[in-house]
């Protein structure tokens, strides 16, 4: 069982951890942050924190049965009702349906939680399971873009009406 949980301070250690022990399996489908990531952690989750405060974007973790972060679903650049979403999530729990799991979650809640009324992404054209996740979460594919230094696909939902 997943829950999706709003950031909070009491994550910091956890992200953290998450983010390190999948770091490689991560750049290979999208860009690798630098280590001044790694090494700025605190600062940077701080500034999360204050813009999620702020409502210009609200970032998620998916948590195991036993609290453990299996996830990231962020939304961002949060203006006059659209966001960007992003999301990863850990190797261990890949191809099992999670990360889809993760992302209805994350677009409910944009619509009812925070009113937004449409949703973009997008995704390297190495990320096929990516492609998937948005697909069966109702995101159509409006176009190329490039995605971290890589082609890749631009992706829109309009969410329905609360």
């Amino acid at each position: 069982m997943f829950e999706l949980q709003r950031l909070r301070l009491d994550h910091e250690a956890a992200i953290l951890d998450f983010e390190i022990a999948n770091r490689a399996y991560f750049a290979r489908t999208i860009s690798d942050r630098s280590d001044d990531f790694y090494t700025n952690f605190a600062e940077l989750y701080r500034v999360l924190l204050a813009e999620q405060e702020a409502g210009v974007s609200f970032g998620h973790v998916l948590v195991d049965e036993h609290g453990t972060v299996v996830g990231r679903f962020n939304l961002y650049e949060v203006r006059d009702g659209t966001a960007e979403v992003g999301y990863r999530i850990a190797e261990r729990v890949s191809g099992r349906g999670v990360a889809t799991f993760g992302v209805l979650g994350l677009c409910r809640l944009a619509r009812e939680e925070y009113g937004l009324r449409t949703l973009g992404a997008a995704t390297s054209n190495e990320n096929v399971a990516s492609q998937r996740v948005l697909a069966r979460a109702g995101f159509v594919a409006v176009g190329p873009v490039e995605v971290g230094g890589r082609e890749g696909v631009r992706y829109e939902l309009v969410l329905a009406n609360p």
